[in-house]
């Protein structure tokens, strides 16, 4: 069975995070898709998500902003249920998407609120 360009590239990246990853660290992963932004930070020694904040929740649908906009609020959330659970140094996997556009947008916020990768 052939693995698609997409699967290989995801494989390639996760497995370069998880390498250098230490207990001391957990992996924040991003995913992206044509309207929504999702994040969350997992234990990957446990195999469990700690922390996720998503834009597909209802409080910020009904806020009717732009998805750079949405990038923003996202890392916002994520950041301070972050704090909350004492996690302020990260790997961030940034999957198959390019360090670009929205996934920048929602990076260089986190890094804004106190996370550090």
């Amino acid at each position: 069975m052939n693995i698609t360009k997409i699967e290989r590239k995801k494989f390639r990246i996760r497995n370069k995070v998880k390498k250098v990853s230490s207990h001391d660290r957990f992996r924040l992963t991003v995913s992206r898709s044509s309207k929504n932004i999702s994040a969350q930070i997992i234990d990957d020694t446990k195999n469990i998500t700690l922390v996720s904040a998503s834009s597909n929740t209802k409080e910020i649908k009904l806020l009717k902003k732009t998805k750079k906009e949405l990038s923003t609020l996202v890392a916002e959330m994520l950041a301070k249920k972050a704090k909350d659970m004492k996690i302020t140094k990260v790997f961030f996997d940034r999957g198959i998407y390019k360090y670009h556009g929205r996934v920048k947008l929602l990076a260089e916020e986190l890094r804004k609120n106190g996370m550090e990768f």
